[in-house]
């Protein structure tokens, strides 16, 4: 089982240098329709009351990462060390902007959902490299012996080159979302919806093609990962919550925490390891990959499950009320 397990990082998924360049264009296109929903207000209102939103940040940008460090160290006999790495990269990654439609479905706070978002995509700009590079050097370091050496020698993360390419793929798109909101308003508001509707059908689409043309290879290494995944999930959705409750936030606020700090983007992390100028296409990084395309799914699956719950106890609350 063990050089089955192995072989995951040798993997290489099937996925055309169009299909990569379509990813980074997806991506851009996500994060514009992200920018389009912000308002001054929205950060005035923050700088009024900022708990919330800096509760949020703590549990995505430094709590998720350091969480993510001790679970895959205290995995790393049973895992190999890029399905480590590759849980240090999504827990690095800002919020996906799937996460505001959860946090509406869930009846939590969709003014703080949006603007979370938007603002760990901009920070995620200069902390997502930060964080995988000082967590995944550190964890690179502690996996460095018998047979993992031999698999991490050659990772050397490189924080600029991850700035780099999170700058064209985030920055840009977010400064020109910015400017196109502030410069045509009314346009704006019509093209708002579906802006957010085509973006989020794209990225499913193209999570769809990866499945698809790498579904025998899915089939073969699914039962390595996919209850490391979960748990890393729910570790993430129970923190996020936690954290919030701890700073005594209201239950509405608790869930937008919860679904802000479990609901990775994913999209972003597949981008990053596409790029041969930060993982050369001769490295063993399959476990890396393998991990962000399922990652891309099941959050998914669980950010909708528990979206629902909380909907579903919310709207039994709200009849409670009313007897």
């Amino acid at each position: 089982m063990i050089e089955t397990l192995l072989e995951i990082d040798h993997i290489v998924l099937d996925f055309s240098q169009d299909g990569k360049n379509l990813l980074n264009l997806t991506i851009a296109f996500i994060m514009f329709g992200v920018a389009l929903e912000l308002k001054l207000d929205d950060f005035k209102k923050l700088m009024k009351s900022p708990k919330p939103a800096l509760v949020g940040i703590l549990s995505q940008f430094i709590l998720m990462p350091l969480l993510t460090f001790l679970l895959v160290y205290s995995l790393k006999a049973f895992i190999t060390p890029t399905i480590g790495l590759g849980m240090i990269l999504v827990a690095a990654c800002p919020g996906g902007n799937i996460s505001n439609f959860m946090s509406a479905l869930a009846k939590g706070n969709v003014a703080l959902s949006v603007s979370l978002t938007a603002f760990s995509s901009f920070a995620g700009i200069i902390l997502t490299p930060f964080n995988f590079a000082f967590w995944g050097n550190l964890y690179i370091k502690a996996s460095t012996s018998g047979a993992s050496s031999d698999l991490v020698r050659s990772l050397n993360i490189d924080a600029f080159e991850v700035l780099q390419t999170i700058a064209i793929i985030l920055g840009i798109p977010l400064l020109l979302g910015v400017a196109f909101s502030h410069k045509f308003p009314n346009t704006t508001k019509k093209i708002l919806v579906t802006v957010k509707r085509i973006s989020i059908l794209a990225f499913l689409a193209i999570i769809v093609i990866i499945f698809t043309k790498n579904f025998d290879t899915f089939l073969t290494y699914i039962k390595f990962i996919f209850f490391i995944v979960l748990v890393h999930n729910a570790l993430a959705l129970l923190m996020g919550y936690n954290v919030a409750r701890i700073f005594k936030l209201d239950q509405r606020t608790r869930k937008t925490v919860s679904i802000e700090t479990g609901i990775q983007n994913s999209g972003l992390a597949l981008a990053l390891l596409f790029n041969p100028d930060i993982f050369p296409a001769d490295l063993a990084i399959g476990g890396m990959t393998f991990i962000a395309a399922w990652w891309g799914v099941w959050h998914i699956i669980s950010g909708l499950t528990i979206a629902g719950f909380w909907s579903g106890f919310s709207l039994k609350s709200e009849e409670e009320k009313v007897a």
